[in-house]
């Protein structure tokens, strides 16, 4: 109850700092050199003034459009200041207003360190100690070497309450939950980023114990994550578990504190197709890393086992429903349900090709390509496979028509920034906002335009990928920097149990939080929304799990997209 009060204070002061600078909107963070600065005001006809630290005016202001919110009416007025290409911390001022705008070469490595660095915190079955988290540290929880097999995942080998070990991995969300389909998904949007900027995260150090080996520390921390993944694949029959849950969700208490039972549930085919893409992908990449010695051999065994009954498996399709009307005992946690697998199966018969050179997987692809390119989920992740033959395969047919794809996306959305209210690509579309947006759209948009400028060398994509990081981390309708210990306005109470329960005021920093979401899932569990407008649908309330959970995928995203953006810096 303390701890609640305190947090309520210093929301309200947080609130009452955000009322004063309620109409200066910009980037929190800090922008490149050569990037375009522009800031937002609400309202019109007010002049924006520049000074450096000196209290010098410096740059030279233009007003490009003032223009009304589709949705809330609101004028925007969207200004652009040239002439700062110098590294400093300048004080933007509009009326009486005023702002800090930093420029700097490696603006964003701060945030790339600590984006990955969340996944440290959210690691399972060991001891978060102090010399690498801080006041975050805390003991050991879900040790996960008492799990049992649920009736829904019985086989030949693994009957019905059979114990297995299965350690390890990250907490998927503001639960403590894993789960294979998020787990896949999240590892291989990293990956992705990973092998297109070796050098950059190379060279990232975050400070965690694997830290000063010969592995990168992006491939250490997914390893975490590997690992467990592959303690969640029957050796009996290849099939894969779902998740391993708790019957119910736990409390807001720590993870030493939680004491339910454990289980491993229903091996689904999108698990097992998830699976076998993303162990292929990293088969490939860590192929030879010499302090993992036979993963990568042991990746591409687990990868076509998975495949193979993927295959013979088709309709496991996970119904969470449909399991707890047949067996017990129920599960209500997150269902990560899905009930279509072409996609999944497009992705690792792409990521098995990559792995093997075996035409059937091209084949395959080549027969379930989508028409056109949309952006990824957990739940849809075709784009994964063509963001692979864009980049990896050019010269063959998939690698053009899923360039072509790619290429006609990110044209659509550069093409909406001349009307926009915040000078983005995204955002400028109520469908832009909904559950998780800001990384399902905004962040994989980005990595999206990003990898067109990779394959085009059109600065109009770097453009545009800086513009969306710029919404994300302040430039937007609610003035928030969306990352947890970043800004001046920034979530404080996220919906994450590490964090609720710590008894430290300040969340866990590094993570981004899910945004505006006009769909208000938890709307009767009391959230205070302050407007339902699409981009305005964000409450930094404990409770608000549609509007301010965080997640694995999202932070995964987030890691790809801003690493990425550092490693393009000049």
């Amino acid at each position: 109850m303390q701890k609640k009060f305190w947090m309520l204070a210093l929301g309200l002061c947080a609130l009452g700092q955000a009322e004063a600078q309620q109409n200066i909107r910009l980037n929190q963070v800090g922008v490149y050199p050569g990037q375009e600065k522009v800031v937002v005001l609400d309202g019109q006809g007010k002049s924006v003034s520049v000074k450096n630290s000196q209290g010098k005016k410096v740059g030279k202001t233009k007003v490009l459009r003032t223009v009304k919110s589709p949705w809330s009416g609101r004028q925007r007025t969207v200004v652009s200041i040239a002439g700062l290409t110098q590294s400093g911390s300048y004080t933007v001022s509009a009326g009486s207003e005023t702002a800090t705008l930093n420029v700097a070469p490696q603006a964003l490595r701060p945030l790339s360190v600590a984006a990955l660095k969340a996944f440290y915190y959210q690691r399972t079955a060991q001891p978060i100690e102090a010399r690498y988290a801080g006041q975050w540290n805390r003991p050991a929880g879900h040790m996960d070497d008492h799990v049992m097999v649920h009736a829904s995942a019985v086989s030949p080998g693994r009957p019905e309450g059979t114990i297995i070990s299965s350690p390890g991995g990250w907490y998927d969300a503001g639960d403590y939950n894993k789960y294979i389909v998020n787990s896949a998904y999240s590892i291989a949007i990293m990956l992705m980023s990973y092998e297109q900027n070796r050098e950059y995260f190379d060279q990232l150090d975050v400070n965690i114990p694997e830290s000063g080996n010969r592995t990168a520390d992006l491939l250490d921390e997914l390893m975490e994550n590997l690992k467990w993944m592959l303690t969640m694949q029957d050796p009996w029959d290849g099939g894969v578990y779902h998740k391993l849950t708790t019957p119910n969700f736990e409390g807001f208490v720590m993870p030493a504190d939680c004491h339910q039972q454990r289980y491993v549930v229903q091996k689904s085919v999108t698990a097992s197709y998830d699976f076998a893409a993303v162990m292929a992908q990293a088969s490939r990449l860590y192929k030879g890393n010499a302090d993992y010695p036979g993963f990568s051999e042991q990746a591409a065994r687990a990868a076509m086992a998975a495949f193979h009954w993927a295959e013979e498996n088709p309709k496991a399709l996970y119904n969470q429903d449909a399991m707890n009307r047949s067996f017990d005992p129920d599960v209500s946690t997150g269902t990560y349900g899905d009930f279509f697998a072409g996609d999944e199966r497009f992705w690792a018969a792409t990521e098995l090709y990559l792995l093997t050179g075996d035409d059937s997987f091209k084949e395959m692809a080549q027969g379930i390509l989508p028409g056109k390119f949309t952006l990824p989920t957990w739940g849809f992740v075709s784009p994964l496979g063509m963001y692979e033959w864009a980049l990896s395969k050019p010269e063959t047919e998939l690698g053009r028509q899923s360039r072509e794809k790619l290429l006609a996306y990110c044209d659509s959305v550069v093409a909406t920034t001349a009307r926009s209210c915040f000078q983005t690509p995204n955002g400028n579309s109520p469908r832009d906002f909904g559950w998780g947006c800001l990384a399902e759209t905004f962040g994989i948009s980005g990595v999206s335009l990003l990898a067109a400028h990779r394959l085009t060398g059109d600065a109009k994509y770097l453009t545009a990928a800086q513009q969306n990081a710029d919404y994300l981390l302040g430039r937007n309708a609610m003035g928030y920097c969306y990352v947890t210990g970043f800004g001046q306005k920034s979530p404080m109470h996220p919906h994450h149990r590490l964090s609720a329960a710590d008894g430290i005021e300040a969340p866990v920093p590094g993570l981004l939080v899910g945004g505006p979401n006009p769909g208000q899932q938890d709307k009767a569990s009391m959230i205070e929304y302050p407007s339902s407008q699409p981009d305005e649908s964000y409450a930094d309330q404990e409770a608000s799990y549609a509007s301010n959970e965080i997640a694995i995928n999202w932070n995964a995203a987030l890691v790809a997209f801003v690493g990425w953006l550092d490693a393009q810096s000049k």
